[in-house]
């Protein structure tokens, strides 16, 4: 059996679905502190607490006591909106959560790296790890087309009270990171790999197109790699001015609705000084595309981080007659390290994204808040 299927079938979701001890909650009952309790979404868009069993670490695994994961954003399309693309699909009742840090609290036979006790953050992309995987060779395993990514269906997620993780791919925590720092390197190894491929310079004036999590941990890694000036944009200037707060430096500029795309660039400009060198797209918004293309100048690059409709229209000759490079991402590789290093070293501080904490018995109340943009929450935490 290779690798692959073994990870597929060690994580294989049928095995909590069909076990005796899996079940809905009802809302009204009392929870024990020590039930494996996790939050759940179905293809009815439904979503609601737990109880599955409490899972034993194999060998090269380790039992998990997660304390803190975030609500991403494709936590809450997937619960909303049941599928992101036509490769992932929510067809049954599905975990959530990846965004998470936790406890170990047992470990498996052959884990010798780790004990109970010891403080970590989950990578919870499992690629195949084998030689015959390009993608894995190579070192992008972000590409790996056997991975097992938690919470992307059917594979259930982290957000649950006990989860086995492989030893492998888990990054300890310094003491001076907590739980909460912890989780959100998650978001911020999405930033840190378009800063990585982005080619950022000390000095590059750049755009970040979108205030939500993922443009705010884009700010505050581009302010970290030195780029100056920057320019952020929202359609809401309470992000805007969440974003000001966060980076003090950065000149922001709310998006007009009704402005096309070339007037905005101007605006955009106009605060810059200048045209950009560098776009970060944090939306995927077609929109706001045009407007990032436009607001930079000759030979500069576009870097698109947000996920989008699946067909989009291009300025292609703009693009082609001003040497403008457009470039994506797919998750992230080889950056959880990175992200540790620079929070712990406190020159990325992601302490202020969390505005809302919630225990993982109010998970439910807490993606009504995340998916609410009147809630006005940045970061929505489940603590345990």
């Amino acid at each position: 059996m290779s690798n692959s299927q073994g990870n597929s079938e060690l994580y294989n979701p049928r095995k909590v679905l069909d076990h005796p001890e899996f079940r809905v909650l009802n809302s009204a009952e009392k929870i024990s502190k020590e039930s494996n309790i996790a939050a759940f979404y179905n293809p009815a868009h439904e979503i609601h607490l737990v109880e599955k069993p409490k899972p034993k670490p194999g060998p090269g695994q380790v039992l998990i006591h997660v304390r803190a994961t975030g609500i991403c954003g494709s936590d809450v399309h997937f619960w909303k909106h049941g599928r992101i693309g036509d490769s992932m699909i929510v067809t049954d009742e599905c975990g959530s959560g990846h965004e998470s840090a936790g406890e170990i609290v047992e470990v498996g036979e052959g884990v010798t790296e780790w004990k109970a006790g010891d403080r970590v953050a989950m990578e919870v992309g499992v690629p195949c790890s084998q030689p015959s995987c390009s993608a894995c060779r190579l070192g992008r395993y972000n590409g790996c087309p056997d991975v097992v990514f938690f919470s992307t269906p059917p594979y259930h997620g982290t957000l649950t009270r006990w989860h086995v993780h492989p030893a492998q791919w888990l990054h300890r925590l310094p003491d001076n990171v907590s739980f909460e720092e912890g989780s959100l390197c998650e978001p911020l190894a999405v930033a840190l790999a378009g800063i990585d491929r982005s080619g950022l310079r000390l000095g590059d004036p750049v755009l970040v197109c979108g205030a939500g999590p993922i443009g705010l941990v884009s700010l505050l890694s581009a302010r970290a790699a030195g780029a100056e000036p920057i320019v952020i944009t929202d359609l809401f200037q309470s992000r805007l001015d969440f974003a000001k707060s966060l980076v003090p430096g950065v000149r922001t500029v709310l998006i007009d609705r009704t402005a096309s795309p070339k007037a905005q660039a101007e605006v955009i400009k106009k605060a810059a000084g200048g045209p950009l060198q560098l776009a970060l797209e944090c939306t995927g918004v077609e929109s706001s595309i045009h407007t990032a293309i436009f607001s930079v100048g000759f030979g500069a690059k576009v870097f698109i981080i947000g996920v989008g409709k699946n067909e989009q229209l291009f300025p292609f000759m703009h693009l082609s007659a001003n040497e403008i490079d457009i470039q994506f991402q797919y998750r992230y590789a080889n950056q959880y390290p990175k992200a540790i290093r620079l929070i712990a070293g406190g020159l990325i501080n992601v302490k202020p994204l969390v505005t809302h904490r919630f225990a993982l018995e109010d998970a439910v109340a807490a993606f009504h808040v995340a998916a609410d943009p009147a809630q006005g929450a940045i970061k929505v935490q489940i603590q345990d």
